[in-house]
């Protein structure tokens, strides 16, 4: 009932805004959850860039249906919004609209992006960096702590947003029932404790691949994402273990297949175009 109510309130706030021009909206006061506050100028980036173009919400503001009420999380803090989402732009949205054109955004895209400040930290010790809900949204967490002077931890930070879109893009499209059976009996819900070597031996890309195939297909999607070709290739190269090393190059195999198939996307190339974009983002 509570996701009602908030699309209520956000369909009144967008009927209640007046443009002076058809590309921003007005500085006139909308109203909120209830509470009357002015356009802001990252209302009006939000707007321009994300909900006009591809009819995506993103939401920044303490809103209770983004939020666990068993979990320490907080808004972002406004400063941070702005500069987050014009690298999720680059790096994440525009490399698909060049690949694969704007129509697939528009198309296989979250309906909103929620943002939270702090980390998401669960109960057996892990960290929740994002999750896809529903193929609807799409929730990032720890936006506070980018730090793009951090090489690492940024390339981590769009693996998972690279992670949650290709949960969405999967719901829209599945993967071929024969992916979970190149490595059948390795998926165990104590991928936490399985250390990034032993994986790898094991034919996954990363630990939390392990937890099931939908996870699987996922990290691989995302690690060929987050990385170079030359990166991802001495990656896989590297593996010890020849069972291992040839899991791991059937699932790419698989992934590269199933965007060229089903989405006529040359993942190779998208891979390409967001490295080049990452490389702008992490040497200005």
């Amino acid at each position: 009932m509570k996701r009602y109510i908030l699309i209520a309130i956000a369909m009144l706030s967008l009927t209640a805004c007046k443009r002076d021009n058809g590309d921003e909206l007005s500085d006139k006061s909308i109203f909120d959850g209830g509470h009357q506050y002015s356009q802001t100028t990252l209302d009006r980036f939000i707007y321009n860039n994300f909900q006009r173009p591809y009819n995506i919400a993103v939401t920044y503001k303490w809103i209770d249906a983004d939020f666990e009420q068993n979990k320490f999380l907080y808004p972002p803090t406004r400063e941070k919004v702005q500069p987050m989402l014009e690298i999720v732009k680059k790096v994440w949205i525009d490399p698909y609209v060049e690949v694969a054109g704007a129509d697939f955004i528009k198309t296989v895209a979250p309906r909103q992006i929620s943002l939270i400040g702090g980390y998401n930290r669960n109960t057996d010790g892990t960290i929740t960096l994002g999750f896809a809900d529903s193929g609807m949204k799409i929730t990032l967490f720890n936006v506070d702590q980018l730090d793009i002077t951090q090489q690492q931890a940024t390339r981590q930070y769009f693996h998972t947003i690279q992670h949650e879109y290709c949960h969405i893009i999967n719901q829209h499209k599945p993967y071929s029932d024969e992916y979970r059976k190149i490595t059948p009996s390795d998926y165990t819900a104590q991928w936490f404790n399985v250390k990034d070597v032993d994986a790898l031996n094991k034919g996954f890309i990363t630990p939390y691949a392990m937890a099931n195939d939908i996870e699987d297909f996922a990290e691989m999607t995302s690690a060929i994402l987050s990385m170079s070709k030359a990166q991802f290739d001495a990656k896989i190269n590297a593996v010890t273990n020849a069972n291992g090393k040839a899991a791991l190059r059937s699932k790419e195999k698989m992934v590269a297949e199933y965007f060229k198939s089903e989405w006529n996307i040359d993942i190779y190339q998208l891979q390409d175009l967001v490295e080049r974009r990452m490389l702008e983002v992490l040497n200005p």
